[in-house]
């Protein structure tokens, strides 16, 4: 069984490494890991050969996913209270072909908390108020996640370990291969 590794790891310093370590997880756990960065089964396609790098890099991506049977999303807030976008992107197209989506963050501070102290209080600047159902991100996220039969799993690590620690993703791994079975 295949799952896609979404989450904004490929921004790390050293993400080859980072997504061999997730790889190996998934293989202890009987999965196969397609991270983002993986060259494609067969190549690029030659139609993507006029496409700027930017466009290619998500045709590939997309192409990874539908060569997937789930998706395990890194959530951890990424540039703000909130996951990284592409992911979210990425989690809502696995979850429109139908295929179980799978959450981690290593950040356990309830989304509303995360939001209202980035703001500095419970409207913004345009006097919008801030989504409060007390999950870990968006509604939709975890809504999608949930309406998947997929779990999310979210940790409090210390402010140094967020994008080392692999605690929430090995639960959260565990979960997906359960299911998977």
């Amino acid at each position: 069984m295949r799952v896609y590794l979404a989450g904004p790891d490929v921004f790390l310093p050293a993400p080859h490494e980072r997504g061999a370590a997730l790889q190996r997880l998934c293989a202890a756990h009987g999965l196969e890991g397609v991270f983002p960065l993986d060259p494609l089964r067969g190549g690029d396609w030659p139609a993507w050969d006029g496409l700027p790098e930017a466009f290619r890099i998500a045709r590939r991506n997309e192409a990874h996913i539908t060569s997937c049977d789930a998706l395990i999303a890194n959530l951890t807030p990424f540039r703000g209270p909130s996951a990284d976008v592409g992911t979210v992107f990425e989690l809502g197209f696995m979850r429109a072909l139908g295929r179980p989506v799978f959450g981690w963050s290593n950040n356990a501070i309830p989304f509303a908390e995360r939001t209202r102290s980035f703001i500095g209080g419970t409207v913004d600047a345009d006097g919008l108020a801030v989504e409060d159902f007390g999950l870990a991100d968006n509604l939709m996220i975890e809504g999608g996640i949930h309406g998947s039969g997929g779990s999310f799993f979210a940790a409090t690590v210390p402010a140094d370990a967020v994008w080392r620690d692999l605690t929430a993703f090995e639960r959260c791994l565990a979960a997906a291969a359960r299911l998977m079975r």
